[in-house]
């Protein structure tokens, strides 16, 4: 999310009030929360352009390279997440760093 104090972050917060601030802050989530936040109608409206670009990428990524398949056009989808989460200004891990440096090759080892 960016910012902690954004109405999606907040949206997040009173939808997991169990899960610690730190993992919120980190967006530390586990798949079956993942997928209570995908059919959560009100998240979206909750979203900036920007968010809502980022958003979109990181389901089209699960959808299409994290569930058990491979979509041809995979590179670029996770080259678009990538860009959305610089411009949100997301601080990035080293993995994500080394993925976007070797995103042909570790792309292609990960899902084989």
């Amino acid at each position: 999310m960016g910012k902690t104090n954004s109405a999606g972050f907040l949206h997040l917060v009173g939808k997991f009030p169990k899960l610690s601030e730190a993992k919120l802050k980190e967006g530390v989530f586990v798949g079956p929360q993942i997928r209570q936040v995908f059919r959560d109608p009100d998240f979206e409206k909750t979203l900036s352009e920007l968010e809502m670009c980022a958003w979109n990428s990181f389901k089209w990524v699960c959808e299409n390279l994290l569930a058990n398949k491979k979509s041809s056009n995979y590179r670029e989808g996770v080259e678009t997440l990538l860009n959305a989460y610089e411009k949100m200004g997301c601080l990035m891990s080293l993995k994500l760093h080394f993925l976007r440096s070797h995103l042909d090759f570790s792309l292609r080892t990960l899902v084989l």
